[in-house]
């Protein structure tokens, strides 16, 4: 099979050649700087610099020479990222094309949230506020001519936008999280009013990508973090009066516009949210964070196997970082037994690959999918 079919067949519930693998097609399924140094070290491939997909969480573009050693099922479609500007001249400080500020801390690898501009704002003051641009055609440049070549001479699947793409995670840096969720049950008024502005730019932006390469998509990538380690950030009640509506209106709004699979990036512990994920649209949900609660990956197979598909599952918590190679494979295979059966698995890391993260591991992992993974699978 080419990696295009295989990953089709995958998608649609379908036994494929072999378990489809993924590595660098978002900005939250690729490797940070310093991983990426060490794994194209590892890999015997000269250094080179790569294009920074996201500066507060240091991870980067990675190039087709990497692709192709791993043998990478996908490719990215990315726009480019919004505009930053420096504050005050300081370089471990800049703003973003939200208006956030961030802040890399002495000695720290991440920049952090260092001010939110709506903390004190109130209904009226969305108005006057310096929204970004939407249909600022300096994200698109080039990126029809990229996505027709990718599809008509190469066999890969492919991925877009593969960052941003939510609108929860906006609201509450621009507003602070404390402050957010306190609105959420004391001020509904102004979060609808919030989450009214970022959706509409949101759909704006997935209407101009779209509209540009939707027709060479596979997969489409949408992101709202909603979960931590041991479940949702807010009740279910909350939820479904509040976040699920803009969610429902947004992929509706996508898949309108082109056939792509929707996958949805969500961290944590969302097992008790898939019900009304499938309910509104999604199609894989990513990264089955298996270190937490009520996430394990055979009872997740068991339940929700045959309405949605799952991408990533290896986990970066313990395994990947601290573990052998040797216990990184008894990791995939056991994945691959448990997730793989009857199609439905993209496998890739949980998240992004952390500098701690031993490249043996990564390349460890990637070596057994493709002996484990081949259909028909043995037990």
């Amino acid at each position: 099979m080419s990696h295009r079919e295989r990953v089709r067949a995958a998608l649609s519930h379908q036994e494929p050649d072999r378990v489809p693998m993924d590595l660098g097609s978002t900005q939250v399924t690729t490797l940070t700087l310093r991983a990426y140094r060490a794994l194209r070290a590892a890999c015997g491939l000269s250094p080179r610099r790569p294009l920074m997909l996201s500066t507060v969480f240091q991870v980067v573009r990675l190039d087709e020479e990497l692709l192709q050693y791993l043998d990478i099922d996908f490719r990215p479609l990315f726009y480019r990222p919004m505009r930053r500007r420096p504050s005050a001249g300081n370089a471990d400080t800049f703003i973003d094309g939200w208006g956030i500020t961030w802040r890399r801390p002495r000695g720290g690898l991440y920049f952090e949230l260092a001010e939110s501009p709506l903390a004190e704002a109130g209904v009226d003051d969305l108005e006057s506020y310096a929204w970004p641009d939407p249909l600022n055609p300096d994200r698109l440049a080039g990126l029809r001519e990229v996505a027709r070549r990718l599809h008509e001479e190469t066999d890969y699947a492919l991925v877009g936008p593969g960052m941003e793409g939510g609108f929860f995670e906006d609201a509450w840096m621009l507003r602070g999280l404390e402050r957010f969720l306190t609105d959420l049950l004391l001020d509904p008024p102004f979060v609808h009013a919030l989450l009214r502005r970022i959706v509409d730019i949101r759909k704006q932006m997935f209407g101009c990508y779209l509209d540009l390469v939707g027709e060479y998509l596979d997969v489409v990538y949408v992101a709202d973090d909603l979960a931590i380690q041991n479940g949702p950030l807010l009740s279910h009640a909350l939820y479904r009066a509040i976040v699920k509506p803009y969610q429902q209106e947004l992929y509706a709004f996508i898949k309108e516009r082109c056939d792509a699979k929707l996958l949805y990036h969500c961290c944590g512990s969302v097992g008790s949210l898939i019900d009304d994920f499938i309910e509104i649209g999604v199609d894989i949900i990513n990264p089955v964070q298996v270190s937490a609660e009520g996430m394990r990956a055979d009872w997740l197979k068991q339940r929700y196997g045959d309405r949605i598909c799952f991408w990533g599952g290896i986990d970066t918590q313990r395994v990947l970082p601290y573990g052998t190679a040797r216990e990184v494979r008894r990791e995939v295979d056991r994945l691959v037994r448990e997730l793989a059966p009857g199609g439905g698995f993209v496998l890739g890391p949980v998240h992004n690959v952390q500098p701690d993260v031993p490249p043996e591991n990564l390349l460890a992992a990637y070596d057994e999918a493709r002996i484990v993974g081949r259909y028909p699978l043995t037990s």
